[in-house]
């Protein structure tokens, strides 16, 4: 057994749970154990906060209230609805998902976390959620929050971000669990990190496991969890331009193989590095419209962070007034299009080409 096992299985579970009593937060998912609406929640949080995701939990019970409602919505609908919280292949996912729920169980979900896992979008983590709090499954959540909290109490130094990590803390919350209460020491534990056991400054004062918390007793909090694995990042240049006719501009649809995929975006050039000028574009199609169209620089090298990413983006206007009919090139998965205003609202599109739609059209 690991060192630092210091308290009974049944005491940790028994603390854990009645401090959640006391200061849970009364969360809409939490009252409900309707499988649907468990999915959501727990696919929409993943990398999102709370306070972000709640309104598009809302919004997606609100546009399509069953899993027949989503399974029958186009992927564009989807995509529109999700846009704005990232790592938008979590969307693609639900929808496919949910099809499959709709196609192969008759709109219900498999009501135990062996059958769940193997649906698209759905790991371990997200399949323990739903087997627990819908079913009542007594199978752990491991996410970051219970690594957190797991590492610290049992002074446990294995690398999270190591193959071996996810077993040995999947069993030892295993151990933890009360068969009689799973789904309310599951939601106790993630709550106990994600407001107690905080990645910064955990209130050690105050926690109810203070006494028997290796971290605490060794002053290790600021070294566990060990997470040795660095993300490398891709710094990548984005030259958009709005090409404007009338009251329509021209955008089109990311291939399914890069970023923000499927998502629509106005005529996208990217460079090697940084600081590109006008003279710097290296494209026909864009070179010719110079020549006719009036050009504005509209936002300088914005700087929009992802995960593995770097994006540094450059908007241009060009202004098509006084120029006659053009063809627009083709592009990896649809023709390059004019969208009116209306037309680009309702599209799906990255949080960076919204926002830089927005301030564009005010």
């Amino acid at each position: 057994m690991n060192r630092g096992i210091l308290i009974k299985n049944q005491t940790f579970s028994i603390k854990v749970i009645s401090w959640f009593q006391e200061n849970k937060r009364d969360l809409p998912w939490r009252h409900t154990k309707d499988p649907y609406a468990i999915w959501l929640s727990e696919i929409i949080l993943q990398q999102t906060r709370v306070a972000q995701g709640l309104p598009y939990y809302y919004r997606f019970l609100d546009q399509l209230p069953t899993v027949h409602d989503f399974a029958s919505a186009s992927q564009e609908e989807v995509l529109r609805l999700w846009q704005g919280l990232g790592y938008y292949s979590r969307a693609r996912n639900m929808h496919a998902t949910a099809k499959l729920v709709v196609e192969k169980y008759d709109g219900k979900f498999p009501d135990s976390y062996i059958e769940l896992v193997k649906l698209k979008g759905i790991g371990p983590y997200t399949g323990a959620a739903i087997a627990s709090f819908a079913f009542g499954e007594a199978v752990p959540v491991v996410d970051g929050n219970v690594f957190r909290v797991l590492s610290r109490v049992f002074g446990i130094e294995t690398d999270i971000a190591s193959s071996p990590a996810r077993k040995e803390f999947t069993e030892l919350a295993q151990s933890l669990i009360p068969e009689s209460t799973p789904a309310g020491f599951n939601q106790a534990i993630m709550e106990f990190g994600a407001l107690q056991c905080t990645p910064q400054k955990p209130n050690c004062m105050f926690c109810p496991l203070q006494t028997e918390c290796y971290a605490f007793q060794n002053e290790a909090q600021s070294q566990l969890p060990i997470k040795l694995k660095k993300t490398k990042v891709r710094n990548r240049y984005f030259n958009y331009f709005a090409i404007q006719k009338g009251k329509e501009f021209v955008m089109n649809k990311r291939p399914e193989s890069d970023i923000w995929s499927s998502l629509y975006e106005f005529y996208l050039i990217e460079t090697e590095n940084g600081n590109t000028t006008l003279d710097d574009i290296q494209d026909d199609f864009i070179n010719e419209l110079l020549i006719s169209g009036e050009v504005s620089q509209l936002v300088e090298s914005k700087k929009h962070i992802l995960s593995h990413q770097h994006i540094f983006a450059t908007f241009w206007k060009i202004n098509l007034k006084n120029v006659g009919d053009i063809t627009l090139p083709s592009s990896p998965i649809t023709a390059y299009t004019f969208f009116s205003p209306g037309e680009i609202e309702a599209l799906p599109k990255s949080a960076l080409t919204a926002t830089f739609f927005k301030n564009m059209v005010v």
